[in-house]
């Protein structure tokens, strides 16, 4: 997909941020899991916040194309970065797409400056993928709705003025997700968010748990104002999050791939740059292959869904093959680099550790694998 001058640009100008500002300081907040307050600032400033946001509401208004490379450049700076805007963007898809014109009116301009970060709330402690076992639920009162029940490993939630949260409000329905809704939570009594969770990797942005015990909410609060329509609304806005996902995963495999082929010409082994030897070669040249299929794939589901045709089976291609790729090629990022590769002298190390996120998270890869049998399978009936 070609994108428009000005998506250039766009691309260009996040680049440009990522090369002066991010990657001369990651290690500043990355080694003691700072969170990166002075980045998010100037993210706001820049736009980040409201690239899916329609632009009468103050929003850039980018296509998913232009999304996804804005995503992995920032990725290739510090995944955590991208991961700030990644639940954020999705709610601001679900707002743009499902909301009502009141609730587009109340959030959209100040999610677009990011004056409101939003997240989204779907996983729960031991539930994992599996969100037909979802026990958090909305009751309906006089007034609008009681919520109770937990949710874990949500990122930004610390920082976030509003959680799109996916919850049971029918309990009776069959299947369980006919009874699913979108609500629209902003923090208040009756919720708690933990102290951030530990992690491997994706440091400095937050995840934490949230206990809702008893929060209340109005009627208003569901997303596009009809309860119960829930799934179908999350289905779609994973749509745009598995792009990002996928996405994300490209920039931390690209970060990985140029150090990679730096380090290789500039070391010397045995009278030569090890890159001319076969060995190393071949790694360079099967990890820029793979990246560039993986690539393709993002882009390609970024454009079905710019389309406005369903891309659930592309975007979990696109999410499955990504983040696969991006782990293995931080992997032989490793090895190129031999013995240094496993320092924290050299950011290899950090891309190996950020990886795995992106094959577990938004969906782990196993269930995008039933995605897509599934999806093969009906668009090709016999």
């Amino acid at each position: 997909m070609t994108l428009t001058d000005d998506e250039q640009q766009m691309v260009a100008l996040v680049a440009e941020f990522v090369d002066d500002r991010v990657r001369p300081r990651v290690r500043e907040f990355e080694a003691d899991d700072v969170y990166p307050a002075e980045f998010i600032d100037e993210m706001k400033k820049l736009g980040f916040f409201g690239l899916l946001a329609p632009a009468e509401y103050g929003g850039v208004d980018v296509s998913t194309a232009c999304f996804a490379r804005v995503t992995e450049e920032v990725a290739r700076g510090w995944m955590s970065l991208a991961g700030a805007i990644g639940g954020h963007s999705v709610i601001t898809y679900l707002i743009k797409t499902f909301g009502t014109p009141e609730q587009r009116e109340k959030y959209l301009p100040a999610m677009a400056e990011g004056r409101i970060r939003a997240t989204m709330a779907l996983t729960e402690p031991g539930g994992g993928s599996d969100l037909q076992a979802m026990r958090t639920q909305a009751v309906p009162t006089d007034d609008g709705y009681t919520i109770t029940g937990s949710k874990t490993w949500i990122s930004n939630a610390a920082h976030s003025g509003l959680i799109g949260l996916l919850c049971i409000t029918d309990r009776d329905a069959k299947p369980a997700h006919r009874g699913m809704s979108v609500i629209l939570v902003e923090p208040g009594d009756g919720l708690t968010i933990s102290k951030k969770l530990p992690k491997l990797g994706y440091r400095g942005v937050e995840a934490c748990e949230l206990v809702f015990d008893g929060r209340e909410v109005p009627k208003d609060a569901v997303l596009g104002g009809e309860p119960n329509q829930g799934w179908s609304h999350m289905m779609r806005g994973l749509e745009v999050g598995r792009i990002q996902v996928a996405s994300r995963a490209l920039g931390v495999g690209q970060a990985a791939l140029n150090d990679a082929v730096r380090y290789a010409q500039e070391r010397e082994s045995f009278g030569k740059p090890i890159w001319k030897h076969q060995s190393v070669g071949n790694l360079l040249a099967d990890m820029a292959t793979k990246m560039r299929a993986a690539r393709l794939l993002t882009l390609d589901a970024a454009e079905k869904l710019d389309a406005g045709v369903r891309a659930d089976m592309e975007a979990g291609m696109a999410k499955l093959f990504a983040s696969e790729t991006a782990m293995q090629v931080a992997l032989d990022a490793i090895r190129v680099h031999g013995g240094y590769g496993y320092s924290k002298e050299y950011d290899v190390e950090r891309y190996f550790r950020d990886a795995p996120l992106m094959i577990v998270g938004e969906g782990t890869n196993e269930i995008q694998r039933n995605v897509i049998a599934a999806q093969l399978v009906a668009r090709n009936k016999i």
